[in-house]
């Protein structure tokens, strides 16, 4: 099973926020998912992420691969650098 941290749309028409959520990569991107982990509102000023970054590094330990959009938005938010550290360290 080939597992994805991607976002999922939320929100109203014109007005949407996401979620980043664990899911299989088959399922329909708003569709089931195995674990929501944070989000992500691109419509303030500046953005608003916030993302559980040990559940993101454990996923990613478990084979999960982010998006690249989710790669970006951990990129800011330093949790790729800890991801990369942890897998140095082992």
């Amino acid at each position: 099973m080939a597992v994805k941290i991607r976002l999922k749309r939320m929100g109203a028409k014109k007005a949407p926020f996401y979620r980043i959520v664990v899911a299989d990569a088959r399922s329909p991107r708003d569709g089931r998912f195995i674990e929501s982990i944070g989000y992500y509102d691109s419509t303030v000023q500046p953005a608003s992420v916030k993302i559980d970054a040990e559940k993101a590094i454990d996923w990613m330990n478990k084979g999960a691969q982010p998006t690249d959009t989710v790669k970006n938005l951990f990129s800011k938010d330093g949790i790729m650098k800890k991801f990369a550290e942890a897998k140095a360290a082992k």
